[in-house]
């Protein structure tokens, strides 16, 4: 019987997890100056990186995601003006993206969020509490991945 409570208790608790978070950052990063885009192109921003010009494949590849759906996500964020195409001049068929200054300041804020985010939830635990936690997430992060 506690064995069977407890699962149910994580299955409940991960789900609750999962899309609260999720509610939670859609809805902080839809009162401020990015109230048009969806979170998925939030996040394209984010591996599209601050500083240096990416390939396309680059970026595709950390978000799991084709180059085709990329290519449809990059329109959209181009059209938006958050992000910049570039031909490589070593070699035309390449195309590199980056973010605009608009871009940057929706990856700022994105981090920022994060980082508020992470203070907030450390600052109620011990150290270590927060090392348990961080080794309890990375086995369940390695779980997922191995397992999906």
């Amino acid at each position: 019987m506690e064995i069977k409570c407890s699962k149910e208790k994580l299955n409940s608790v991960l789900v609750e997890l999962f899309n609260d978070i999720l509610k939670i950052e859609e809805k902080a990063l839809k009162c401020g100056p990015i109230d048009n885009l969806s979170m998925t192109e939030i996040h394209t921003i984010e591996a599209i990186g601050m500083y240096h010009k990416k390939k396309m494949s680059e970026v595709a590849k950390s978000l799991k995601i084709t180059v085709g759906t990329l290519t449809t996500a990059i329109n959209k964020l181009v059209k938006k003006e958050y992000v910049e195409r570039h031909r490589c001049d070593e070699d035309r068929r390449t195309v590199k993206i980056c973010l605009t200054k608009k871009g940057k300041v929706v990856y700022r804020i994105h981090q920022k969020f994060h980082d508020d985010l992470i203070k907030d939830i450390i600052s109620e635990l011990t150290y270590d509490e927060e090392v348990v936690l961080i080794k309890t997430l990375e086995k369940i992060e390695k779980f997922f991945i191995e397992k999906y």
